[in-house]
């Protein structure tokens, strides 16, 4: 059985996400539709670019992954599909794959992508302000069912991809930056544990505080205390252990981290 995910901004408030199923289901009954996120921060692409890299390589080959947060919605920005490895992608050409298509890069993985531009595979009716509905699901339904993705549309080479914040090396150690709010508060940074190691000898600087070395839990420390530890997409995470590292840190996305070694 084919799976479809969904990721978007749409919450669960006003029925979004609901008629997106509905036009998936009634094109492909037997798909199994699965909810990655729906509460993206309202148009952040990044975020949702993030959410993808982090949770789709655990689905397995043929999943559709669709991927609506789409700013530029009824505008000139291109619907595209996107076949990466051996899962597809379909949404908005707003940068929204930029993860994946990096760990693509990293991986020596091949993709191609489709500009969505034959009607064919639309509702007969499209909003200018919903190709979620319109656009991304009938498409995402048809390919699940077996049209061929290069019947979906036109070839094209150049998707737009996002400048992912990059950390650097310093002469001390490295600098970063916050990347990821999660709901509980911790504080996801764009270094890998890999590059910095295990070291009791690190230092972790972020909002004016100072964390000595990273733990491997949250349980090594007590309720209350803020910690450094690797997550589980392999990075940096600052967390308050049964609280919010946002709210005690007053942080956000962009946040600087700083590592060094003493």
């Amino acid at each position: 059985m084919t799976i479809i995910t969904l990721t978007t901004d749409f919450g669960l408030k006003d029925g979004y996400v609901g008629v997106v199923k509905g036009v998936i289901l009634g094109i492909c009954p037997p798909v199994r539709v699965i909810d990655i996120s729906h509460f993206i921060a309202p148009q952040n692409v990044l975020e949702a670019a993030l959410t993808l890299g982090r949770t789709a390589r655990f689905f397995p080959p043929g999943t559709v992954h669709v991927a609506v947060v789409d700013p530029g919605v009824g505008t000139i920005r291109r619907p595209i599909a996107a076949r990466i490895g051996e899962q597809y992608f379909i949404g908005p050409d707003n940068g929204i794959f930029s993860v994946v298509l990096k760990q693509a890069d990293e991986q020596g993985a091949r993709y191609d992508f489709i500009h969505l531009d034959n009607p064919a595979y639309w509702l007969k009716e499209v909003s200018n302000v919903f190709h979620g509905r319109d656009i991304f699901a009938p498409c995402a339904a048809h390919l699940a069912a077996g049209v061929p993705f290069e019947q979906l549309g036109s070839a094209m080479e150049d998707p737009i991809r996002l400048r992912i914040p990059e950390p650097r090396q310093t002469a001390q150690g490295w600098a970063g930056e916050v990347l990821h709010v999660d709901s509980f508060g911790n504080l996801a940074t764009n270094i890998t544990a890999e590059m910095i190691g295990m070291s009791k000898n690190m230092k972790v600087r972020i909002g004016g505080a100072v964390i000595q070395g990273i733990v491997r839990a949250y349980g090594e420390r007590q309720s209350g205390e803020l910690v450094a530890l690797e997550d589980s997409a392999g990075l940096l995470s600052i967390a308050v252990v049964n609280g919010s590292a946002a709210q005690r840190l007053k942080a956000t996305l962009g946040t600087p981290v700083e590592i060094t070694y003493s």
